[in-house]
Order: structure tokens, then C-alpha cells, then sequence
């Protein structure tokens, strides 16, 4: 007779689907103005948690309901300094009616479970409870302090979340050198011998911006020269149409020395059609990490039809490369003219990161790798967006985009992110708890 459930003991790897799916299913939507319902229920929900297992989290709210939970687990050596692992619970809105599954019921179909936050990134929370849970309830000791941070607000910059609490509560990492988040360490198929996994070393600057133009109000039905909204227009069509130049970071040249080698072929990243016609599903997340970038998103002018406005705004999403911030205001400057302003006081900028890939804590992400799974390889790579890292960064931690998830080869990873039908595979989802307890046993 089979052992009961309720004698064997409870892993890790057993409970982290469901806490994934509990996750997915309190809406935390961040709409940016404080309106999204549930980042409070799901700070709470991850306190209530690790205070199952004998923690003492704290839950900190910069406005009410933007809460995030921070706690600490002490290691075998104090002495040693503290590793961060991070990430947040909000994540984009999502309209029902788009999917095939309710974004916010967590259901699983297909091998995988489905939700908004699925992959950004109520999986690696889930992952981070389900290690800590396992290992607290064993009584395993990390090799060094852990501080663990559920942050709000990411989604829209994480003014309410990361920034927050290093502007207002340092103290909370007091010890942290380096940090894992998200992003990072999801697997890349190269043939049945190799299965390259990359950790983000590098992340673009970020450069929200809203444009604005001035010119002269009037009839609808008069001749008018200076009409804002054909001068903004004029200036964003030229933007959204302009071919940024290459520029290879060094990230971004390991990426593609250490992807040549693996497929037996030179990538040039001169001849872009080529290079990321070899690189399959990866191919739009890398392509982005080849140039700086400015995406027209959202336009704003008028009130009636028959009114020409005297003002007309747009806003656009920046994206810079490190080292390449000052040539991208440069040429934003001159491709939008002088009648454009960028009004500051409603723009939201981010540096760009970037750290080498080497040290105890890129070794320890290989050897937990390697033991779950033996073709695999770590390599290094850019993201082409950003993440708290940025602000945890401002306290002198070295951060790191690790993940860790092995993914089916047909699985569109970089679409997942902010777009319809949202899906993690269990497998997933259990080989990365598997990964991330190996990799404390290492860190």
C-alpha cells in the first residue's frame, strides 16, 4: 500500500503549482493610479505564508493598498553578505473576453497553468514560497542571509514598491552585495545535446515620455499653419519610423559569441534579418537589445470636432542601451525638432544596468542547472525591458535576472509577457523549484 499524502512529507516541488495558481488569483492589476484591487490581499497572502513557517514578515504600504512583504532568513553564516531575492505581484491588466481561459482563475489546461502573472512573474514568487516553505519546514539553512522582497507596483515603474522601500526603508536590505528577480534563467532549446538557459546581466534604460506641442487654436473650417496636432504627428511619424543604429554592448557580444557557438554559426549582428531568423522564439526579445528604441504609444489632442486644439500630446516609450543614454536624448532631439517639448514632470526615467557574468553566484547558477538538467548552459543576455533591479541597484547590490524555468521548445516565452492567454507549464513551474533550492545550496 502507497504511502498516504497525509503522512509524506510536503516539498517544495508538490506545492508550487497551487501557490502559483492562488497568486494568479488575486487581481493585482496595476492600472497606474492606485485603482488596481489587489496588491494589499496579495502582500498578505505571501506574509501569511511565510509566518506558516516561522518567519516574521513585515508588510509596507507606501499608499493604501500598494503593500509590499519583506522578510528575512537567517543563514548558517550571518557574517556572510546577504543575497536578495526579489519580485513583485502586481501585473497588467488583462480583459477576459481576449482569453481562452479567465486571465484570474489560475486553470490548468494543456500542461500549464494560465493567469495573468503567470510568467511576469507570479511563477517565480511562487517558486521563492515554495523553496522557503520547504526548506524553513526541514530546517534548512541557507549558506547566508536571504532576504526575501513581494513588492508592488513594478508594472508602472515601482514607484510604490522597490523605490519605495530604498528610498524609505534601506535598512531592510542592510548586508545585501547581490539579488536574483525576474526575467532570467528560462531555457532556450538549441538541439537534444544543448539547452542554453539565460540570466539577464544587462537591462535597457528606460524613458517614458510625454511630447508635447503648442501651436495655435482655432475654427475647424479656417486655414490654420500651426496646427499642433499635424506638427506632433509630423514629429512622431518620423520617430516611430526611424531606424536607431547598432550599437553592441558587451552583453549583448557574449550573448551572440556564446549563441555562435552553440549553433555552429557566425550571428552578426550587422545583418539583423539573418541573425534573428536563426534565433526562433527568442528572436524578438534579443532583436530589441540591439539598438536604442522609442515607441510611440498612447496620443492625446482636442476636444471637438470642428475645433482645432491649441495643444496636443503623445508619449512614447523610450528604451536606451548601456553607455548609449547621451546619444539617445541626442538623436530624440533632433529627430523631433524644436516644437516638440518633452514635459518632465510627467515622464518617468530609469538608467539602463549592465554586470559581468562571472562569480560564486553565476557558478552556483550553472551547477543548480546542470544537476536538473545535464545539456543545459547558462549564458548571459540583455533584456529589453527593465525591473526592480534598477532600484535595488542604487543600494550597491549587483542583480541578476534569474528565473529558472525549462520550457518546451514550441513555447512563445517572449509573447507570454503582457499578452493574451498568459501560461506557465507545470513541469515549468516544478523544475524551477527544483533549480532554486539546488542554487541556495550553493549562493
Amino acid at each position: 500500500m502507497s504511502e498516504s499524502n497525509t503522512t509524506r512529507k510536503v516539498t517544495g516541488e508538490d506545492e508550487v503549482v497551487d501557490l502559483c495558481r492562488d497568486l494568479i488569483r488575486i487581481d493585482t492589476s496595476n492600472y497606474g493610479d492606485h485603482s488596481g484591487p489587489g496588491e494589499r490581499k496579495a502582500a498578505e497572502y505571501v506574509a501569511e505564508k511565510l509566518a506558516e513557517v516561522g518567519l516574521d514578515p513585515q508588510i509596507l504600504e507606501s499608499h493604501q493598498g500598494r503593500a509590499s512583504t519583506v522578510a528575512r532568513i537567517e543563514g548558517e553564516d550571518p557574517s556572510r553578505p546577504a543575497l536578495l531575492i526579489h519580485g513583485h505581484t502586481d501585473v497588467v491588466p488583462a480583459n477576459a473576453a481576449d482569453w481562452t481561459h479567465d486571465p484570474f482563475s489560475g486553470e490548468i489546461a494543456d500542461g500549464c497553468v494560465w493567469g495573468r502573472g503567470a510568467v511576469d512573474m507570479k511563477d517565480m514568487d511562487a517558486m521563492t514560497l515554495a523553496v522557503v516553505r520547504d526548506r524553513l519546514r526541514s530546517g534548512r539553512k541557507p549558506p547566508r542571509d536571504i532576504v526575501l522582497a513581494f513588492l508592488a507596483d513594478e508594472e508602472a515603474g515601482g514607484t510604490y514598491g522597490a523605490r519605495h522601500l530604498v528610498d524609505n526603508h534601506p535598512d531592510l536590505f542592510e548586508g545585501v552585495t547581490e539579488a536574483i528577480g525576474e526575467v532570467g534563467g528560462f531555457s532556450f532549446t538549441v538541439n537534444e545535446n544543448l539547452r542554453l538557459y539565460l540570466v539577464e546581466t544587462a537591462q535597457k534604460g528606460m524613458n517614458w515620455m510625454r511630447l508635447t506641442v503648442d501651436g495655435t487654436a482655432g475654427h475647424g473650417s479656417m486655414t490654420n499653419k500651426d496646427n499642433a496636432i499635424t506638427e506632433l504627428c509630423e514629429a512622431v511619424g518620423r520617430l516611430g519610423r526611424y531606424e536607431w543604429p547598432v550599437r553592441v554592448t558587451k552583453t549583448v557580444r557574449s550573448f551572440l559569441d556564446e549563441l555562435s557557438d552553440a549553433l555552429g554559426t557566425e550571428l552578426d549582428p550587422e545583418n539583423m534579418d539573418e541573425t534573428l531568423a536563426k534565433l526562433g522564439g527568442i528572436a524578438k526579445m534579443v532583436g530589441a537589445t540591439l539598438r536604442n528604441s522609442a515607441a510611440p504609444t498612447m496620443l492625446d489632442a482636442g476636444y471637438k470636432v470642428n475645433v482645432i486644439p491649441g495643444q496636443a500630446s503623445a508619449h512614447v516609450d523610450g528604451r536606451f542601451l548601456p553607455g548609449y543614454e547621451e546619444e539617445f536624448h541626442a538623436d530624440l532631439a533632433r529627430i523631433l525638432g524644436p516644437r516638440v517639448r518633452i514635459d518632465e514632470e510627467r515622464s518617468h526615467r530609469d538608467k539602463a544596468l549592465e554586470t559581468d557574468f562571472d562569480g560564486k553566484l553565476v557558478d552556483a547558477m550553472q551547477v543548480a542547472l546542470r544537476a536538473e538538467d545535464p545539456i543545459a548552459r547558462a549564458i548571459p543576455y540583455m533584456l529589453s525591458g527593465g525591473t526592480d533591479a534598477k532600484h535595488f541597484d542604487d543600494l550597491g547590490i549587483r542583480c541578476f535576472g534569474f528565473a529558472p524555468l525549462q520550457l518546451p521548445p514550441e513555447l512563445d516565452f517572449a509573447g507570454m509577457f503582457h499578452g493574451v492567454d498568459e501560461r506557465v507549464p507545470v513541469e515549468g513551474l516544478r523544475f524551477g523549484a527544483r533549480v532554486l533550492d539546488r542554487f541556495i545550496d550553493h549562493c
